[in-house]
């Protein structure tokens, strides 16, 4: 009787600390890609520039009130 329970024990403890650690692979994999593409596929440039635009066009529309 005790074997089962220490087994199932063993089996559901080592599910739960598995999961966590696929979860923080996942998101060092996801956090990984996204740096290379900002750096990488010159996205960091496109977005300067799509906020300053924003930016600019936020002023003209405060100006205008």
């Amino acid at each position: 009787m005790f074997e089962i329970i220490d087994y199932l024990k063993a089996r559901y403890l080592s599910e739960k600390a598995q999961g966590i650690v696929e979860y923080a692979l996942i998101l060092a994999f996801v956090t990984i890609i996204a740096a290379a593409l900002i750096n990488a596929g010159g996205l960091q440039e496109n977005i300067k520039a799509v906020i300053t635009k924003v930016t600019g066009l936020l002023g003209k529309a405060q100006g205008a009130q």
